[in-house]
């Protein structure tokens, strides 16, 4: 702090006219912050952040005007030591954080106009066209025909013309690994897709898309001429879902059916019945479970598993020109869990040095793309040489 020698009222008005240029000073590198942080993540920033910038700018101002203190008048009002100063410099520091947590307010508040009015477009966050055109984002722009994958309930077609030629923008620095997972996620969270099948080039263009969805509740792992039905009963204390128990009614004391537990959540049971005994069941009887000393299907158990995984099953047919035809199990990116071979049968869990013949047929279970990259491999290559040649006679 730099006082020099006047009246009272001369160093109070040049100590204020002091306070409020470390205040405006403090502001403008807190405003400046929060602009470049807004310009490039399109987020708001913290407010510690700014508000350390501009108390380091009042600090470096007060160290500089110190020392000029210093050596115009060493002792007195500048020295670092004295009443005023140490006054002065609380006041600053006060006046200056205040005014940087202001300006962070302000500062977000203009750079999002700022940066909005030069138009945005639907996508990660609040990205401009003037952005994209200076290039800083990745544009994927969605196929017009958007496919079905296969083992999954299709997407409604409404869902699909939205999808369809939609553009989604991304900041750049992402792997084409990253940028797949990114998309998968917007179209997610986004249409309600439940599962989405994408393979994007190096450059980020789409090369093939499918969506699909599964159909909520247990519908689908429920047998044939089955049906599923809430009641309340006391089940037993180690009943859990794939247990087969018997119904029966308290009074008169007597058995109404054989089902199977498919779910409990306190004392209501749902329970998996032929669909012929379902009158017999109401909702104001209060059942017993009796439990049945028998194993629990795993057929499906393993149904319930899966239809709640992101993975799937197919079946894949080697052909008799495919590469995998000689290639062991092992080297699949898949995780194979039977082969039908032409001649001996099914081979549950093959080991991985099980070697595969044109003819058998893998069971395998992952994501949707990685199958369908299998069912690709598994096809024999066309024949291009002989089309090649014709076109070549054809020029001669």
């Amino acid at each position: 702090m730099i006082l020099q020698a006047g009246t009272l009222s001369d160093r109070l008005a040049l100590a204020l006219a002091q306070l409020v240029g470390l205040a405006v000073l403090a502001g403008v590198l807190s405003g400046i912050v929060v602009l470049l942080y807004r310009w490039y993540t399109r987020d708001r920033i913290q407010r510690g952040l700014p508000v350390l910038v501009g108390l380091a700018g009042v600090s470096v101002s007060l160290n500089t005007m110190t020392a000029l203190g210093q050596v115009i008048e060493p002792t007195g009002a500048n020295s670092p030591l004295s009443p005023e100063t140490a006054l002065f410099n609380i006041a600053a520091f006060v006046v200056a954080g205040l005014t940087a947590a202001g300006a962070v307010d302000v500062g977000d508040r203009f750079g999002n106009d700022l940066f909005a009015a030069t138009g945005s477009t639907s996508v990660e966050g609040e990205v401009s066209r003037v952005v994209e055109a200076v290039g800083r984002v990745i544009a994927v722009d969605l196929p017009e025909e958007i496919d079905d994958i296969v083992g999954y309930d299709p997407v409604a077609a409404e869902t699909k013309a939205q999808l369809a030629n939609r553009t989604f923008l991304f900041p750049k620095r992402l792997t084409v690994s990253d940028l797949e997972d990114r998309l998968r996620t917007r179209i997610k969270g986004d249409f309600g897709v439940g599962h989405v099948d994408v393979d994007l080039a190096d450059d980020g263009s789409v090369e093939y898309l499918a969506v699909g969805a599964r159909v909520a509740g247990i519908g689908p792992t429920l047998p044939p001429e089955t049906a599923a039905v809430a009641v309340q009963a006391d089940p037993a204390f180690a009943a859990s879902s794939g247990d087969v128990v018997q119904v029966w009614r308290p009074d008169p004391f007597e058995r109404v059916t054989t089902a199977e537990v498919r779910g409990i959540a306190g004392d209501v049971v749902t329970l998996a019945v032929d669909a012929a005994d379902t009158p017999k069941l109401d909702a104001e009887t209060e059942y017993r479970l009796i439990t049945l000393p028998v194993e629990s299907r795993t057929d499906r158990e393993f149904a319930s598993l899966l239809r709640a995984a992101e993975e799937t099953m197919s079946v894949v047919e080697i052909e008799s020109r495919s590469p995998l035809a000689g290639q062991p199990v092992g080297s699949l990116d898949v995780a194979v869990i039977a082969v039908r071979q032409a001649d001996d049968g099914i081979e549950a869990l093959p080991d991985r040095s099980h070697v595969l013949a044109a003819g058998d047929a893998v069971y395998a279970v992952a994501k949707p793309e990685r199958l369908r990259k299998l069912e690709a491999a598994a096809t024999a290559p066309e024949a291009t040489a002989p089309t090649e040649t014709a076109d070549a006679t054809d020029d001669d």
